[in-house]
């Protein structure tokens, strides 16, 4: 048995039919992930020991008969932004290098009661800022598909990990598309839950109002799995809420639903593979009797422009803690240095990275007196007015389809030193986050651990609080695949 191409059922199924031990199982995901990330670059640290630990626990409840919890067994990854309670947590910054988590995140509490194995922390864009995973501190994660290109950002290394068969899912998050993207680059399935419908607690803050933890999967319906083990509203993060109510639909209630298709995302910029993909899943959900609605959502040229006015102000604000006195790194006093400010420059300059730094300023700038109201305040103006454009296109349609990035993966290297051109890899994904809307990120042809060429991702974005008509979606087309 290929144990690492098995899904969230697959693997449960075989451990209560004792094909298997969890032991076993978290052993060869362990070992493969130490002999073949040295090509990937998924994993930033493993935690072998305490993920055998965790294993040898489930054995011992599946030997005495106990009711299992819903994600026992089942070894995840996390996104080195979340913490978890004595294990190292980066956020792939020098200025966190050596930063050891006092307690675990919201999620990653949950996933521990349900049983989960974390096995390890996966690498992204410093600070979850960038597109490619180029950022990192701690080096570039590859695309399992072709490793000479990005496997996406910032979530690269979480979805690298799942689509390599080094966890079984993984937990990443989105503050622009940095779930759906990578998940479309390497070919998995990508969640970016409804805002506040997951805690944040635990979560490494870059832009608060935009971040949103979720899934990354095999398959939406362990996207599914997942998703119902970590939402919730949790009175440490006072923008969670409680959850709503969540259904399976049944196919002739999917096939009720009605496709809104956006001509604001199907422009010439589009790579003739992403077009050829988006052609396929319009062809294939009519096949399926899905109705299909030309929608506008007029705003959606200004969304990048809003994005990074917003979300560097945020980062300006969130990232002043990160001083190397309370947190992480702190600069050794040189003759040069002599008060504090030298030491607060000298530590940030030298524990942050260009994009970073980059993003700081910006932000700094546009909070400043005399551009506040210029900019950041007219900002939201607009984010408003995009908010708005998904409210009146969701009267008339239920789910929305559209491509995820104008290209699949590209070349490392192809754009890390032009900042315009990676930021424009987000213009497709941007606009759920500052609608703080769900969108479901998966591959046009679904998940297939030995393809060879490179996948192409579409993404369904729903109302808000409405996950379950997005997944109900995702879940009919992926079983026609």
């Amino acid at each position: 048995m290929e144990l690492k191409t098995l899904t969230i059922a697959g693997v449960r199924q075989g451990l209560l039919e004792k094909r298997f031990s969890a032991a076993e199982l978290t052993e060869e995901f362990l070992g493969w992930a130490e002999v073949h990330d040295r090509d990937i670059g998924a994993f930033l640290s493993l935690d072998r020991e305490g993920a055998l630990a965790k294993a040898k626990a489930v054995d011992e409840m599946i030997a005495t008969g106990a009711q299992l919890p819903p994600l026992a067994g089942i070894p995840i990854a996390l996104k080195d932004n979340i913490l978890v309670e004595g294990i190292k947590t980066t956020a792939a910054s020098k200025i966190l290098e050596n930063y050891v988590a006092s307690y675990d995140a919201t999620v990653v509490a949950k996933l521990k009661e349900a049983g989960a194995i974390i096995i390890g922390k996966t690498n992204l864009d410093e600070f979850a800022m960038g597109s490619s995973t180029e950022n990192s501190a701690f080096g570039v994660t590859k695309n399992p598909y072709d490793i000479t290109r990005v496997a996406g950002g910032s979530s690269g290394g979480s979805a690298a990990a799942v689509a390599a068969g080094m966890a079984v899912a993984a937990l990443g998050s989105d503050t622009s598309g940095s779930i759906c993207l990578p998940a479309a680059f390497c070919g998995v399935v990508g969640l970016r839950p409804t805002y506040g419908s997951v805690s944040r607690s635990g979560l490494i803050a870059m832009a608060s109002s935009l971040d949103q933890i979720g899934p990354l999967t095999k398959t939406v319906a362990d996207a599914r799995i997942l998703f119902e083990s970590i939402r919730g509203e949790d009175p440490l993060d006072a923008t969670s809420v409680p959850g709503k109510s969540f259904k399976t639909l049944s196919p002739d209630e999917v096939r009720a639903l009605r496709i809104g298709i956006p001509k604001e995302y199907f422009t010439a910029g589009l790579d003739g593979a992403v077009t050829r993909g988006m052609e396929t899943v319009i062809e294939k959900l009519k096949w399926l009797g899905l109705v299909m609605k030309p929608i506008s959502l007029p705003h959606t040229r200004y969304a990048l422009s809003v994005y990074y006015i917003i979300m560097p102000a945020e980062v300006s604000a969130n990232l002043a803690r990160f001083d190397g006195i309370r947190y992480g790194r702190t600069h050794n006093p040189q003759p040069t240095t002599h008060n504090l400010q030298d030491v607060y420059f000298k530590t940030r300059g030298e524990g942050f990275g260009a994009e970073v730094r980059r993003r700081i300023l910006l932000g700094t700038y546009v909070l400043s007196a005399g551009y506040y109201d210029a900019y950041y305040a007219k900002a939201q103006k607009v984010r408003a007015l995009i908010a708005r454009d998904f409210d009146e296109a969701f009267k008339s349609v239920d789910v929305i389809l559209a491509p995820v990035t104008p290209t699949p993966a590209f070349k490392i290297g192809e754009k890390i030193l032009d900042p315009l051109a990676m930021y424009l890899s987000d213009v497709f994904t941007t606009q759920t986050n500052l609608a703080g809307i769900p969108a479901l990120s998966m591959p046009v042809d679904g998940y297939r651990a030995e393809r060879k060429e490179l996948p192409v991702g579409f993404q369904l974005i729903g109302k808000r609080f409405r996950d379950d008509e997005v997944l109900a979606v995702g879940e009919f087309y992926e079983r026609a695949v």
